[in-house]
Formats: structure tokens, C-alpha cells, sequence
């Protein structure tokens, strides 16, 4: 059995959060409900509370009197999520490295041959939930719930963004590099040498995604 079908609220938080990841709802852009909802074929009602979850989440923001609009990070506020990011994922492979077995590790590497595949077929969603689970399963293997709450909620904060770095040119040639660079580190069981290769995974997207909403950041934020 596959367990109970999702519910209605369910589909439309699932729908929702796709139109963000692929970049058809983009940073800044109102949602507009009336439209939404009718693509989606639901009322409003399912889609209101969809909206809330991201609301919590940092996706989406509610403007009194305007209605939501898709979250749009100033520069200022990327770099403090990346340096927040910087310090929580470096303890967390810190703490994962000792527990990843010799299978999880080739389950790691499975992930990163589902981010090439969708890279291949040039499918942002897919590439973007792909990646995400190359790098928790990595995380999630330092048994620390609270850490990897914050860093969840932190990963959420920058979605919007994700397909912004992937679409842009070379970026996939960098993930695919930088993957392989870490997968190496994890066999060798050379937390350091993971932790380098995260630093410059995530130096990389920083420095890209400043430029994509019009500023520069300082190299080394990571």
C-alpha cells in the first residue's frame, strides 16, 4: 500500500511549492488567488492554507492590504542565510561523518546521479529536490533534530531562489564537480575535505545569486 492519497490542501501546498522551485511564480510576484485556485481546479480555501505553510516557512509574504507575494531576499539577507547555513552544515558533517555506513555513502552517490539525470533533461523541479536530498541525507546522519530543523528552515528560506542558480549557465557543470569532490571526501572519511567542498558548493550559488537580484557578494561567505 502507498498510504492514504494526499488531500486536497496537500496537492495544492505540493502544486504550489513546484510553481516556486521552477521559477513560474517568481521572487517579488503576487499571487494571484483567483487565478491559482482555478488552474489548481480547487476554491480558495485549500489554497489559503497552503499559503500559510509557506507564509512559516519564509516562501511567501503577506503585505496588509495587497495580498501575498512570493518572498524576494535583498542581498544583505542572502549572505546572513548562507552564513547561518555556512556555520550549521559544517557541524553537521562534523557529527555525520563518524555515523554515514559505506551503503549510505553510495546512497549519497545515487543522489547525485539523480541531480545529473535531471540536469540532463533540463528539469528544474527535479534537479531541485534531487540536490536537496544529496545534501540531507549527509546532514541527517548527525542524529541532531534541532540542527537540522534550522537548517531546513533555512534551505526553505532561499527556495525560491534554487532555480534562479540552476538555470544559469555552468552552474550544473559546477554541482556535478563539486558533488563528486564531496563524494570523494565522504569514502575517504575526510570531514575536512567535505566540509571544503560544501564551502565552495555554497560560495558558488551565493556569488551567482547575488549578481541574479542585482548586487555582489564577498567570496568566502560560502
Amino acid at each position: 500500500m502507498n498510504g492514504k492519497p494526499p488531500t486536497t490542501q496537500e496537492m495544492v501546498l505540493r502544486l504550489l511549492r513546484a510553481d516556486i522551485l521552477t521559477g513560474l511564480l517568481r521572487p517579488g510576484q503576487q499571487i494571484i488567488q483567483e487565478s491559482l485556485a482555478s488552474r489548481y481546479g480547487v476554491s480558495r480555501a485549500p489554497l489559503r492554507e497552503a499559503m500559510k505553510v509557506l507564509e512559516g516557512e519564509g516562501q511567501i509574504i503577506h503585505s496588509p492590504h495587497r495580498g501575498y507575494f512570493v518572498t524576494e531576499l535583498d542581498v544583505g539577507n542572502l549572505r546572513e542565510v548562507y552564513r547561518l547555513r555556512e556555520i550549521l552544515e559544517r557541524e553537521a558533517i562534523l557529527a555525520a561523518i563518524p555515523n554515514l555506513t559505506d551503503t549510505d555513502i553510495e546512497a549519497v552517490a545515487a543522489l547525485a546521479d539523480e541531480v545529473s539525470a535531471a540536469a540532463s533533461s533540463g528539469d528544474l523541479l527535479a534537479i531541485t529536490l534531487a540536490n536537496r536530498r544529496f545534501h540531507f541525507m549527509i546532514f541527517e546522519a548527525c542524529r541532531m533534530p534541532r540542527l537540522l530543523r534550522i537548517l531546513t528552515q533555512l534551505w526553505d528560506s532561499t527556495d525560491v531562489y534554487r532555480s534562479v542558480y540552476f538555470a544559469a549557465t555552468g552552474s550544473m557543470e559546477l554541482v556535478a564537480r563539486e558533488h563528486a569532490g564531496m563524494l570523494d571526501a565522504l569514502r575517504a572519511r575526510d570531514a575536512g575535505e567535505v566540509n571544503r567542498w560544501q564551502d565552495v558548493h555554497r560560495d558558488h550559488a551565493l556569488v551567482s545569486l547575488a549578481k541574479a537580484i542585482g548586487g555582489t557578494a564577498k567570496s568566502g561567505i560560502g
